[in-house]
């Protein structure tokens, strides 16, 4: 990686939490380059506008939210185990691996009607996610691990919902308790369909 490459990489990682943080509207030029150290001259030397910008950084934190998902749900064997692991990292989105939290949540609300390019990634966001979570659903209904009353779909979407209101919820008031009683109701209905 050349310099002008490292440079790119560090203001992407450095500035993408302050999106997050602050959202697209609200994070401003001033705020990049203070963050960053830069000069106006230096950061638009690697990027056209603040709008390239911000799409750069949604896309990172999506790239770094989907890795973190590949990660962990990869290291586990069993279609539960899988989904529970999954689950598992919104627990505390007091203290989010990722600042500022899930950057689909945040930018999903700035982007409903007035942004339809970042409405579309996150709308493809949304929509692999839920196609890969009930393809490990219905492998697990085909491995005879769980039983074939569940509707994968149906699961899929509920978890997906429910964990991206727990966040909001938890985050607004600063407690990670109602969080905490979503992630056990999930676990706990999909152990309704374990065969063990």
């Amino acid at each position: 990686m050349g310099k002008a490459e490292r440079t790119r990489q560090f203001i992407i990682e450095t500035a993408a939490p302050i999106f997050n943080e602050k959202g697209i509207a609200a994070t401003t030029i001033d705020d990049i380059l203070a963050a960053t150290g830069m000069a106006k001259g230096g950061l638009y030397g690697h990027f056209e506008s603040k709008e390239e910008i911000a799409n750069v950084m949604v896309n990172y934190l999506l790239d770094k939210l989907n890795d973190k998902v590949t990660s962990v749900v990869s290291k586990e064997k069993t279609a539960i185990k899988k989904i529970f692991a999954f689950i598992d990292l919104y627990k505390d989105p007091i203290n989010s691996y990722i600042d500022g939290g899930c950057p689909i949540l945040n930018f999903g609300v700035e982007a409903d009607d007035n942004n339809p390019i970042l409405k579309q990634r996150l709308k493809i966001q949304i929509e692999e996610g839920q196609k890969i979570f009930t393809e490990i659903i219905n492998k697990g209904i085909a491995d005879g691990e769980i039983a074939a009353g569940i509707d994968a779909a149906d699961y899929a979407l509920k978890m997906f919902s429910s964990l991206e209101g727990g966040m909001l919820v938890s985050r607004v008031t600063g407690s990670s308790k109602y969080m905490n009683s979503l992630v056990r109701m999930l676990k706990n209905e999909l152990k309704q369909y374990e065969l063990k």
